[in-house]
């Protein structure tokens, strides 16, 4: 799917967001709102960039990660610790919608640039602050990163081989939770200014939202005094849940949450003599048969290619997925179907695919306008629309403001 839209279309054209956080929770935020047609203009120290345009791989010395999470945001550069830096950012968010910080807690009121300063020139700003561990608590000054989140929700402890260390998943999986709660939660603070006419704070802490997407923990050790172990790829809820090998080499995941989904299983590897069995009738007590049954749906694929299995899978209507790499992924024709792939010209690389927006809508489609831009490449255009003259522009720039 090619794409290359002007800004001004979009379902959220004419919301102006303010990006001025780094890495990844609170930039992805702001991606998403670009997605839809926010303007947003995305603002970095003059002489520390991003750290995101520094991770990841590279071409030809260009940040591949920064051309996705960078895209639709227009690039200005201004020290906020400096008078002048401050400022274009006082310029900037009185007339913005949203601003998105993740300074550790304080820092802006440091700099004179806290709400009560930001919201007395533009009542209806929203101020979304991402940080590790939230606006308040023991933990608050502490540097926060997803992997912590990872780690203190829960997720390492239930993720790994029963017999193996805690795993963390190996990429921004506490970040991208959050930047998708922070979406949201400035989406909820817009809906509530249209009839109250007042902006206000949302408080994005990265440990929370990892959390609320993993079940009820919380809830069993209240009430049992258990905790979730790890169970490697089977579920304690139901089996078989596995990932399995076909003759040809390819990994196949299979899941069986249903019962009729189940028993369709087994009887497509000729076991219908274990789905007749009186612990087959319940995803819980299947779980306790795990061992037998991944070795009749594994012993089953093992002999079959990959196509022959989910062939065979579909025709049972059985649920089965391929695991698929990045390669998998672009020649799927069922993400071609959804246009999940988007393809854009890059000015430095050309014409570039990466995965698009979240969802479709039926009446308004999502904005891929650009890539992630130079360090600072629109700074003079949107000083300009701020009201700086070329020589005030030229002066902050010898100061080292912008």
């Amino acid at each position: 799917m090619s794409v290359s839209r002007d800004p001004a279309d979009g379902p959220l054209a004419g919301l102006r967001v303010l990006d001025v956080s780094t890495l990844f929770a609170g930039p992805m935020a702001a991606m998403h709102l670009g997605d839809m047609g926010a303007d947003v203009v995305k603002v970095e120290h003059p002489r520390r960039p991003d750290p995101s345009r520094g991770h990841g791989a590279t071409k030809d010395g260009v940040n591949l990660w920064w051309k996705t999470l960078g895209r639709n945001k227009r690039a200005v550069t201004a020290d906020l610790s400096s008078p002048g830096g401050r400022e274009v950012l006082e310029r900037l968010a009185a007339r913005a919608d949203v601003m998105i910080e993740n300074f550790r807690p304080g820092t802006l009121e440091r700099w004179g640039l806290g709400y009560d300063v930001l919201s007395a020139a533009n009542p209806g700003l929203v101020l979304a602050r991402v940080s590790g561990f939230g606006q308040v608590g023991p933990y608050r000054s502490r540097p926060g990163f997803g992997t912590l989140a990872e780690a203190m929700s829960g997720f390492a402890a239930m993720t790994g081989e029963p017999d193996g260390p805690p795993t963390l998943p190996p990429f921004g999986l506490g970040d991208g939770i959050a930047s998708l709660a922070t979406a949201y939660a400035v989406m909820v603070a817009l809906h509530a200014r249209a009839a109250s006419g007042r902006g206000q704070v949302v408080d994005i802490a990265i440990i929370e939202p990892i959390l609320a997407m993993l079940g009820p923990q919380i809830t069993r050790w209240d009430q049992l005094g258990t905790v979730q172990p790890r169970t490697g790829n089977r579920s304690a809820n139901n089996a078989p849940r596995n990932t399995y090998r076909t003759s040809d080499g390819h990994w196949l995941a299979v899941s069986t949450s249903a019962q009729s989904i189940a028993e369709r299983v087994m009887t497509l590897v000729g076991r219908p003599d274990l789905a007749a069995e009186p612990w087959f009738a319940t995803g819980a007590t299947r779980a306790l048969h795990a061992d037998e049954l991944d070795a009749a749906v594994g012993g089953w694929i093992a002999g079959r290619s990959r196509d022959e299995v989910v062939a065979a899978f579909e025709a049972a209507q059985a649920a089965v997925a391929p695991v698929y790499d990045a390669s998998d992924i672009v020649a799927d024709p069922q993400f071609q179907a959804l246009g999940t792939i988007h393809e854009i010209d890059d000015p430095e690389l050309g014409p570039m695919r990466m995965q698009g927006p979240l969802f479709r809508l039926s009446d308004d489609d999502a904005v891929l306008s650009f890539t992630g831009r130079a360090h600072g490449a629109d700074t003079d255009a949107v000083l300009a629309e701020l009201g700086y003259t070329s020589e005030q522009v030229t002066a902050l720039r010898e100061a080292g403001a912008v």
